[in-house]
């Protein structure tokens, strides 16, 4: 069992999410659905928690009420392998609500927060050359969804 699991509090979307969530990343699933029973806060036979693995680390969905909602100063960051892997997440973590944000970050149609972000980015602003890396955080800070080439083009000099 790992030591610490992310977990996220839904008014009433935790296996909806879980289900998102583990069709988008290899090596994930959902684990196991928990039920709320006579005598609890929720509604007898509604899902209650759902354990699930992204990517193989766990997390718990819980069916909360509206009591509490995402917020900014907590998101998901996701390390990608290439430009393809951000535009497929970038588009299945926005659909049906999502909304675009700043510098990499979006947030889905339950209100999590993602950061989007390709790995080579970050071997660009950690080059060593301080020049280059201001390039490509000033590219990057008039994006929505980071693009590689046009951080590339910034970390070589080009406008």
């Amino acid at each position: 069992m790992q030591k610490i699991t992310t977990f996220l509090w839904y008014d009433n979307q935790a296996e909806e999410a879980a289900k998102l969530y583990t069709s988008l990343f290899k090596n994930s699933k959902i684990l196991s659905v928990s039920s709320y029973q006579e005598g609890t806060p929720g509604e007898p036979g509604s899902v209650m928690t759902v354990n699930f693995e992204l990517d193989g680390q766990e997390f718990v969905a819980l069916n909360g009420g509206p009591v509490f909602k995402f917020t900014e100063a907590m998101s998901l960051l996701v390390h990608c392998d290439s430009q393809e892997e951000v535009d497929r997440l970038w588009e299945k973590l926005t659909e049906n609500g999502g909304e675009e944000s700043q510098c990499g970050w979006l947030k889905d149609r339950f209100g999590v927060s993602w950061q989007i972000v390709p790995d080579e980015f970050l071997t660009l602003m950690n080059s060593g050359d301080p020049e280059r890396s201001q390039r490509v955080m000033q590219a990057m800070l008039q994006m929505k969804k980071l693009d590689l080439p046009i951080l590339r083009k910034a970390y070589e000099g080009g406008s």
